[in-house]
């Protein structure tokens, strides 16, 4: 029991945006993994649980789970325009760090397949991806943007199921198209720094 004279423990800093940047970091990387394991439906909390932060956290940056997704669409994106930003990136190269989203983000999953006119920020991204593409070196391949972003969104409609699994299915299906792509992989950002 405690004694109403001893004196209250200190409180413990308030660390401000560097730890609430660091948490937003969190949670869209939890989602990703979350949703990519549950589907967009995964109760937000163990979005939370998996980050490592209280759920009023998660709501205090993502009003709801359309921001949130919304969120990891827009980080998946940045990795994809880093990747197209690399020294000697190509095609080839930056379709890897695609096909790494698509096996693993529901999110992103969605996002690349037709979306309806009224989705503004849905085309905004799927927009920058399209620019993305369109910029880089083709090595090789003749593929108008329009039949790559289709050749993507076929890609990312074969995929399903265990990881391990979405990844075989993704490359056997870039196979198919005639399209090598490079090594599946995330694209560090100043997000995961």
């Amino acid at each position: 029991m405690t004694n109403p004279a001893d004196p209250a423990p200190p409180r413990p800093a308030n660390q401000g945006r560097r730890v609430a940047a660091r948490n937003r970091a969190a949670l869209i990387a939890a989602a990703r993994e979350v949703f990519a394991e549950q589907g967009l439906n995964a109760p937000l909390s163990a979005v939370a649980r998996r980050a490592g932060v209280g759920q009023g956290s998660l709501y205090r940056h993502f009003a709801d789970r359309t921001a949130l997704a919304s969120a990891v669409l827009g980080e998946n994106v940045r990795q994809i325009e880093r990747a197209a930003a690399e020294p000697g990136a190509t095609l080839t190269s930056v379709l890897g760090v695609v096909t790494w989203h698509v096996t693993r983000s529901t999110a992103f999953v969605d996002l690349l397949r037709l979306r309806g006119d009224d989705d503004k920020e849905g085309r905004e991204l799927s927009e920058r991806v399209r620019a993305v593409l369109a910029g880089c070196p083709a090595g090789g391949h003749e593929l108008a943007v329009d039949d790559l972003m289709l050749a993507v969104a076929m890609v990312s409609g074969a995929v399903a199921g265990p990881l391990d699994r979405r990844e075989r299915q993704a490359l056997a299906a870039w196979r198919l198209l005639g399209i090598d792509v490079g090594p599946l992989r995330p694209v560090e950002t100043d997000a995961d720094v």
